[in-house]
């Protein structure tokens, strides 16, 4: 239901902010020394929702858009995102079962775990 939706819609915006937030707050550097890539993720139930993580450049950012040249791009739906974030559905699983697209680079997508950032409930 919509409701829902819009409570899922905010879940997954706060999770993007939180990793922000994190980045920011002096985690940026180590983040891109360990991954070296740029991330986006296409929110595919919200037309027009990306957004970019990127851990290449400078000391990391996070921002809503798209990125030039990621070298991995997610696409699922909000409730999937929030699910894999949140431990409550397997990355490896989400692909397989088609949840989650992945284009680009497989093996800088591989880089991207939810363990690289504090679980959501902390953020």
């Amino acid at each position: 239901n919509a409701e829902y939706m819009g409570v899922i819609h905010k879940m997954s915006t706060k999770i993007f902010e939180g990793i922000k937030a994190h980045v920011a707050g002096g985690a940026g550097p180590s983040l891109v020394q360990k991954v070296q890539a740029v991330f986006q993720f296409d929110i595919s139930d919200k037309p027009g929702t990306s957004w970019v993580i990127d851990l290449k450049n400078a000391s990391g950012d996070v921002k809503q858009g798209k990125a030039e040249k990621p070298d991995a791009t997610f696409t699922m739906t909000d409730s999937d995102f929030v699910d894999v974030c949140t431990g409550k559905l397997n990355p490896q699983v989400a692909f397989m079962q088609g949840k989650m697209k992945i284009k680009g680079n497989m093996r800088a997508a591989t880089k991207f775990t939810p363990d690289l950032f504090p679980s959501p409930s902390k953020l």
